[in-house]
């Protein structure tokens, strides 16, 4: 990085092609530099072989190619993969791949660590730094892909979750920006309907998500369907009441129609009981919903328990009675800390644990 330069992937639209504008150059140049960037995934403009030479030769005076670095690398025994990456400013955050089948999905971070604290979620111990650049976003599912085709694998990214470090919907704007490259076609070209935005219950961005005419889909980390229990193990719900979640999640279908899956991490003892199961039936009511279950993975100094396979089946048993598709997600990397921030604590912490594998 030339602190002399700009970072050209931080340029908006208007930017590029006004600069290309006072060079003289055609409008098509931007699609092509966009190509480059975003599609092609180069990290050197001597790369642009359909642009004169005159014209790399300027971009590389002005401006350089923005990249995070992998500072570690962690591959668990069920294929998932975890990058810790380096931003420019020396702050990090963590990308997660995940191999299914067919499916290739890269879980995005947001925003560098978290500001809504809740007490399930490692990212929440680590306070809020700052929000990622739409760059920064784009560049992760970027990092991912050159993984996929530095170890020969066939497949692409397919899907895009913003379930990573962060709130998406507190850095809304880049978020709409980075969904919007990753989407287009001259980019990583990753169907819309193959991008979920995750949040915790940030109403005006569940109403702006619906009024995109980007067809992504919405999942709401609901975790609890009984408004007091949701206040103590999410500090937003203080602010946020179920009700009005419901009324959000109603509009955002009803602009979209597209279904709301409702995120639920099983704390046992604590969220699986009869009577969570009775509100969830009253909080869905006749919202067309989908129900995916995680059970919870701890951290250490956690407040929870992971649940035994017993508990979380018999829970999935008794969800399975509801007249909606319920989905348990089976658990991934963890002995490679795969949960949000967990990555994040054993690397900068003093001692890290023993056995996990780091690279």
């Amino acid at each position: 990085m030339d602190p002399e330069k700009k970072n050209i992937k931080s340029l908006s639209k208007k930017e590029l092609e006004e600069y290309l504008r006072e060079l003289g150059e055609p409008k098509y140049r931007r699609k092509q530099i966009f190509t480059w960037l975003f599609q092609k995934m180069a990290y050197d403009f001597n790369e642009f072989t359909d642009l004169p030479k005159a014209l790399r030769q300027r971009l590389a005076s002005d401006f350089y190619i923005g990249r995070l670095e992998v500072k570690h690398r962690a591959v668990s025994s069920d294929g998932t993969v975890k990058f810790l990456l380096k931003l420019e400013d020396g702050l990090e955050v963590e990308t997660v791949l995940i191999p299914d089948g067919k499916r290739r999905t890269v879980c995005v971070s947001s925003q560098v660590g978290c500001a809504l604290g809740c007490t399930f979620c490692a990212t929440g111990t680590l306070g809020f730094k700052r929000n990622l650049a739409t760059w920064e976003i784009v560049e992760q599912v970027l990092i991912a892909r050159r993984y996929l085709r530095d170890i020969g694998e066939e497949r692409d990214v397919t899907n895009v979750v913003f379930m990573g470090m962060g709130e998406p919907l507190l850095n809304l704007d880049a978020v709409l920006q980075a969904i919007h490259i990753l989407n287009h076609d001259r980019g990583p070209n990753i169907g819309a309907r193959k991008i979920t935005v995750s949040t915790l219950g940030i109403l005006e961005g569940i109403y702006r998500l619906a009024d995109s005419p980007i067809q992504f889909k919405l999942a709401l980390s609901l975790h609890s369907a009984i408004q007091e229990k949701r206040e103590k193990i999410m500090p937003l719900a203080k602010r946020v009441s179920l009700k009005d979640l419901k009324k959000a999640i109603a509009y955002f279908y009803l602009k979209k129609r597209r279904w709301v899956t409702l995120e639920y991490i099983h704390l046992p003892g604590y969220n699986d009981t009869e009577e969570d199961i009775q509100a969830l039936v009253a909080f869905i009511g006749t919202l067309p919903v989908k129900i995916n279950v995680i059970p919870y993975n701890p951290y250490p100094g956690g407040p929870f328990r992971s649940p035994t396979p017993e508990e979380f089946e018999d829970f999935i048993r008794r969800l399975r009675r509801l007249p909606w598709t319920v989905t348990p997600r089976k658990p991934r990397g963890r002995d490679i800390f795969g949960a949000c921030g967990q990555l994040f604590l054993h690397v900068n912490r003093a001692e890290p644990v023993k056995g996990v594998q780091t690279r």
